[in-house]
């Protein structure tokens, strides 16, 4: 026991002391990064533009959607949520005074400077999307407006700015200027999906959610009629791309994202039967098939291997 508690005290930053990169590190998660990055290089895809020729900017963009829009994102939601970290996970950077003082604070908003400072390198139209990308971070957790309490704000928030705004990102950055418009039609249609995504990742906090009085979809309406909506949220705007790819002469692409979505309808039922337990089966699963249909729509509009 004596060691334990050594371990604790020498663990522990001194009040005010500048935190460990490691520590500053795990305060940003690296692991959220993943999901952004991904919908920012379908951008870069879905543009058609060489990487060869804009290299520079891709650096810039990868930097941007993941350790500083999104890393923000993280830094912004563990300091405005310390007291609640301080009861469920005492062992985060800020509750375990790993990162002590105003120092959760500080890299959120030196985050956040940066993020603009590089976007600003990058274009306006990237500007533009970093602005409001760092908008509903800073509102999704921050009073007054805690978006995250709301089961319709909260997940559409996350939706837009992981999905949408990150492709938006990724193909403005490589094209210099303003996304045509079905890659904007596409973006749209995949963040709409998204927030059915978003849904599914409340099912992990029910509980927790309805103690600490956040509106979650599954917290209000029971686990069954939210996970139904998230199905259907998730598919209808699979159905619309396929139809926008099929339209525009995409045939196989279309085909392809279409049997996608007919691997993910295929897996809903074992979802709707339990959702509690199979939440994170189908994220490994039916979510995947999700992503990789954003990932052929890409090559479909970049015009890739002739697509």
């Amino acid at each position: 026991m004596a060691r334990m508690a050594t371990h604790r005290l020498t663990s522990r930053s001194a009040p005010g002391a500048r935190p460990r990169a490691r520590d500053v590190l795990e305060l940003l998660k690296p692991i959220t990064w993943f999901p952004p990055i991904w919908a920012f290089l379908c951008g870069v895809i879905s543009s058609g533009v060489a990487v060869s020729s804009r290299w520079p900017f891709l650096i810039a963009g990868v930097l941007l959607v993941g350790p500083l829009v999104c890393g923000t994102s993280q830094a912004v939601n563990d300091w405005f949520d310390r007291h609640v970290d301080a009861i469920n996970e005492p062992g985060r950077p800020i509750p375990s005074g790993r990162v002590g003082g105003q120092w959760g604070l500080w890299i959120a908003i030196v985050g956040t400077v940066l993020a603009i400072g590089v976007a600003a390198a990058t274009g306006i139209w990237v500007v533009l999307a970093t602005g409001v990308g760092l908008a509903f971070a800073w509102a999704y957790s921050a009073p007054p407006f805690r978006l995250k309490r709301s089961g319709i704000w909260g997940p559409a928030a996350v939706a837009l700015t992981y999905e949408g705004l990150t492709w938006f990102t990724g193909a403005s950055v490589m094209a210099g200027t303003l996304p045509n418009g079905p890659i904007l039609i596409l973006l749209s249609l995949y963040s709409a999906g998204a927030f059915g995504i978003m849904t599914l990742n409340d099912f992990k906090a029910v509980a927790g959610d309805r103690a600490m009085g956040i509106r979650s979809l599954p917290a209000t309406l029971g686990v069954g009629p939210a996970a139904r909506i998230a199905c259907v949220v998730m598919a209808v705007p699979q159905i619309v791309v396929v139809a926008c790819l099929a339209w525009w002469g995409h045939m196989l692409v279309a085909a392809v994202v279409g049997v996608l979505l007919a691997g993910q309808l295929a897996l809903m039922p074992r979802l709707l039967r339990n959702p509690l337990r199979e939440t994170p089966w189908y994220n490994a699963t039916g979510t995947s098939l999700y992503v990789l249909g954003m990932l052929a729509s890409a090559f479909g509009l970049g015009g890739v291997l002739g697509l």
